[in-house]
């Protein structure tokens, strides 16, 4: 199952869809890379485009038109509200893709309207799911590994199955790797050197 989400953005939505998805697939390793077999360089920080969250505090400049443009922080259910547009979903989206949906919507009010958005404010986040004793978001320190966010959640369950932790990466390309505990905690093989990324959500089967 292909599974939609976004940093932080509809959380508990993202939670649900996330673990229904990680349970479908507990009988086998579902086409998972092994993180030994990954080709991406696990430590590298190769940027991508920033994707709107929940709480992102936004800046958004309508050309020659003080009364739309503002600061506004992104709503919990990823919706910013504007002058002249109202309700508009922010979440999930990067600041140019936002930008063009509020010229869209300005259309109708002005002529050949130019937006602009800025994100001001943000913390990146990823979200941890399964048999760990804390499941759910974890603000994202730089250079942080499977192991640390593990351990952050509280550590594994009595439940979780050792050999089945999953990160899923939505991008570039979607992707599901594969890491033992064995290897995150004994520095076996790429496991410990693997970095995560905003976005990034780690299951424990």
């Amino acid at each position: 199952m292909r599974c939609s989400y976004v940093r932080y953005a509809g959380v508990m939505a993202v939670l649900v869809c996330l673990s229904a998805w990680a349970s479908a697939c507990a009988s086998s390793t579902g086409g998972a890379i092994k993180v030994d077999d990954l080709k991406e360089d696990p430590v590298a920080t190769t940027p991508r485009e920033y994707l709107i969250a929940v709480g992102d505090m936004l800046n958004i400049q309508v050309y020659n038109d003080a009364q739309t443009s503002g600061k506004t922080r992104v709503r919990t259910d990823g919706r910013i509200t504007l002058p002249l547009v109202n309700d508009v979903v922010a979440a999930g989206k990067t600041p140019i893709q936002l930008a063009r949906d509020i010229e869209a919507a300005l259309k109708s009010v002005i002529l050949a309207p130019q937006v602009t958005v800025i994100v001001e404010d943000f913390t990146p986040t990823i979200s941890v799911l399964g048999e760990v004793a804390k499941p759910g978001p974890q603000t994202l320190a730089r250079d942080t590994g499977v192991a640390d966010v593990l351990a952050a959640a509280g550590g594994l369950t009595n439940f979780a199955h050792k050999d089945r932790i999953f990160v899923v990466r939505s991008s570039p390309q979607p992707i599901r790797i594969h890491f033992t505990y064995d290897a995150l905690t004994k520095g076996i093989g790429r496991a410990p050197l693997f970095r995560l990324r905003a976005g990034d959500v780690v299951v424990v089967e």
